[in-house]
C-alpha cells in the first residue's frame, strides 16, 4: 500500500497555527492550518477497511496513529509551519463507529464501522420489540426517543448500539476487556491527551443525549435503560468544544511538536464540513461527496422525518441545529470501479488500473446521460432519504453500445442522480428551496463531477478552495473558536470560492426524463433486493 501523500506549501514563520486530523473512513488526512484558515501543508495516509460477508466492516485503530504519526513527523520535518507556533489541535473524523478500549488506553479490538450491520438482530428486538412496529420501531420507543434527542438507535445495527450488543452477544472476550466503547475521534483524543471522554456532538448516534434547547449536558438514564447499552462503558461527557486536555509529553516526542498544547474534543464531520464549507448561516446548504455523502445546513428547530430518516441534530451556535442525513456509498463507488472492476489484481494480463483524474477523463468522453446508461450507487444499502440495508447497487439499461467511459459517467451520474433524491427531500424537511450548494469532499475536485452535480440537481455549485481538505479546514477553525481566537462569524470571510458551476439546460433537458425514471427504481426494485438479500443485511 502506497502511504502518505503531501501537499506542502511555502513556511509561514512567526504565525500561530493549528493541527487538524480528520480521520475519514478512507485513512486519515493531517493539515497545518492557520488562524486564517490557509492550508499550510497536508499528508494523507490510507487505510484498509476489512469488509465481511456476514456485514461486518472493520478497521485497526494502530494503522490510524501510525499514519497521524507519519503525518505530522513530514509536515514538520517539510517546515511548514513552526513547531513553536503550535496553538491547538482539532479532531474530527466519522462517526457512527465504536472502538472497544481497554483500561490502560487503547484499544483492544478493532473498530466497529459506522457501516458494520453485524448487530442489526439484536437492535431490531431491542428498537421494535413488541407487536406493533413502525419503521423498525416501537411505539412507545420510537415517541420516546425523538421527544428527547431527535432520533433515535438504528433497528438495523449500524451505530453503537448494534455494535455494542454485537460485541456483548457475539465477541465476549473482547467485550469484557473493554473498559469504555469510544467513536473514533474520541479515541483519537484519548491517544493525544490520556483523558477518555466524549461530548454531545461525538455521541450523537448513540442518542442518549438530550438534545434539546437549554438541556443539560449528560446521558438520559431512561434512554440508557431503553437501549440495553452499559452505562460504565459509556465515556465521559463534556460540552462540545471543550479543551480535553494537552499533549502528553511522550506523544509530543514522538510526534515533533510542543507538549502541553491543547486538545479540543473531537466533533463529526458533519459540523467541520459546515465550517470548512464557509456557509454558515441559516440555511445556507453544502453538499459533500466522500466515501458518503450528505446535504447539510444549519436551521434553527429541531426537527425529525422519521420517513425519510433525518434530523436536525444540535449545532454549533445555542439555539441552532445542523441537518443531519446520509448517503452509504458515494465516492466509494468510484473506488469500488477502479479497484474491483475496472483493475482487480486478480492477475489478468489485460487488468487496467488508474487513478482517479483518469477515470475523470475517460468519463468525459461519453455523452450527458451515458447512453440512457444508470447506476444505482447503493452498493452497502441506503440509509437516507430510505433506511433500506438490503439494497444494493445496479447498473440498468446496459446494451452492446455500452463502453467504459458510459459506465464511468453512468457512475457518477448515478452518485448525482441519488445526491438529487436527498435534495429533494431535504428541501421538504427544511420547508425551502436551497437555490445554491456549497460542495465538499474528494469528488469535488473533478470538474466533471461539479457539472454533473450542477446540471441533475438543477442548483448553482460552489467550490471552495482544497475541496478535499474541507474537514481539515473545518476542525481547524472549530478548535481556534472553541480556543476563544475567533467566532463562527468570522468563518464566512475564511473560506474562499474558486469555482462556480451553473446548470446546463441542454443536459437539463438530458437528466429531467432520466431522473423521473431514478426516482421510480426503489418502489421497483426494493422487493427484489430484499428477497435476495434478506440474510445479508
Amino acid at each position: 500500500m502506497t502511504w502518505l501523500r503531501t501537499r506542502l506549501t511555502i513556511k509561514v514563520s512567526g504565525k500561530p497555527w493549528l493541527l487538524a486530523i480528520d480521520l475519514g473512513t478512507g485513512g486519515p488526512k493531517t493539515g497545518a492550518v492557520s488562524l486564517t484558515g490557509d492550508l499550510l501543508g497536508h499528508a494523507l495516509g490510507p487505510v484498509r477497511t476489512r469488509y465481511l460477508p456476514d456485514g461486518g466492516a472493520l478497521q485497526d485503530t494502530s494503522e490510524w496513529w501510525t499514519r497521524i504519526g507519519d503525518g505530522v513527523r513530514s509536515l514538520m520535518a517539510s517546515k511548514v509551519a513552526d513547531p513553536s507556533d503550535l496553538v491547538g489541535v482539532g479532531i474530527t473524523g466519522q462517526w457512527g463507529s465504536t472502538v472497544p478500549v481497554g483500561a490502560d488506553g487503547f484499544a483492544v479490538g478493532d473498530c466497529r464501522l459506522w457501516s458494520d450491520t453485524r448487530g442489526g438482530r439484536f437492535s431490531s428486538k431491542v428498537m421494535g420489540g413488541g407487536p406493533i412496529s413502525l419503521f423498525g420501531y416501537s411505539p412507545g420507543n420510537m415517541v420516546r426517543w425523538i421527544q428527547i434527542t431527535g432520533g433515535a438507535p438504528s433497528p438495523n445495527g449500524a451505530d453503537p448500539l448494534g455494535h455494542e450488543l454485537y460485541l456483548r452477544n457475539c465477541e465476549p472476550d473482547v467485550y469484557t476487556r473493554s473498559h469504555t466503547l469510544l467513536e473514533p475521534l474520541d479515541y483519537i483524543g484519548l491517544r493525544f491527551t490520556g483523558r477518555t471522554a466524549a461530548t454531545p456532538a461525538s455521541m450523537i448516534l448513540s442518542w442518549l443525549t438530550d438534545n434539546r434547547p437549554g438541556a443539560p449536558v449528560k446521558y438520559v438514564p431512561a434512554l440508557v435503560a431503553r437501549s440495553g447499552r452499559d452505562r460504565a462503558r459509556l465515556p465521559e461527557l463534556l460540552p462540545t468544544g471543550t479543551v480535553l486536555g494537552s499533549i502528553l509529553p511522550r506523544v509530543a516526542e514522538e510526534l515533533g511538536v510542543p507538549a502541553g498544547v491543547p486538545v479540543v474534543a473531537g466533533v463529526p464531520d458533519l459540523h467541520t464540513a459546515f465550517i470548512g464549507s464557509g456557509a454558515v448561516a441559516p440555511f445556507e446548504a453544502h453538499i459533500t461527496i466522500s466515501t458518503t455523502a450528505w446535504i447539510g445546513c444549519e436551521v434553527p428547530f429541531k426537527r425529525t422525518d422519521v420517513i425519510h430518516q433525518m434530523a436536525s441534530v444540535p449545532g454549533l451556535r445555542p439555539g441552532a441545529y445542523l441537518v443531519a442525513n446520509n448517503h452509504e456509498t458515494a465516492g466509494l463507488c468510484l473506488e469500488w470501479l477502479r479497484d474491483s472492476i475496472l483493475g482487480p489484481d486478480d492477475g489478468l494480463a489485460e487488468a487496467w488500473t488508474a487513478a482517479y483524474d483518469d477515470l475523470m477523463t475517460v468519463a468525459a468522453r461519453a455523452p450527458a446521460g451515458a447512453g440512457g446508461v444508470v447506476f444505482t450507487p447503493w452498493l452497502k444499502g441506503e440509509r437516507t432519504p430510505v433506511e433500506d440495508r438490503t439494497l444494493r447497487g445496479a447498473f440498468l439499461n446496459v446494451s452492446l453500445t455500452t463502453d467504459r467511459a458510459r459506465i464511468v459517467r453512468a457512475l457518477l451520474e448515478g452518485v448525482a442522480f441519488n445526491a438529487r433524491w436527498l435534495l429533494d427531500a431535504v428541501e421538504g424537511f427544511v420547508r425551502r428551496p436551497l437555490p445554491v450548494l456549497r460542495i465538499l469532499g474528494g469528488g469535488a475536485s473533478s470538474d466533471l463531477w461539479c457539472q454533473i452535480h450542477a446540471d441533475i440537481l438543477g442548483r448553482r455549485i460552489e467550490r471552495v478552495a482544497d475541496p478535499m481538505y474541507t474537514n481539515l479546514r473545518g476542525v481547524a477553525l472549530f478548535a481556534a473558536m472553541s480556543l476563544g481566537k475567533i467566532s463562527l462569524d468570522d468563518v464566512r470571510g475564511l473560506v474562499r470560492v474558486t469555482t462556480t458551476f451553473e446548470p446546463d439546460p441542454g443536459a437539463r433537458a438530458i437528466y429531467g426524463p432520466m431522473y423521473a425514471e431514478y426516482k421510480r427504481l426503489y418502489s421497483r426494485l426494493h422487493g427484489m433486493y430484499s428477497r435476495l438479500n434478506a440474510r445479508q443485511d
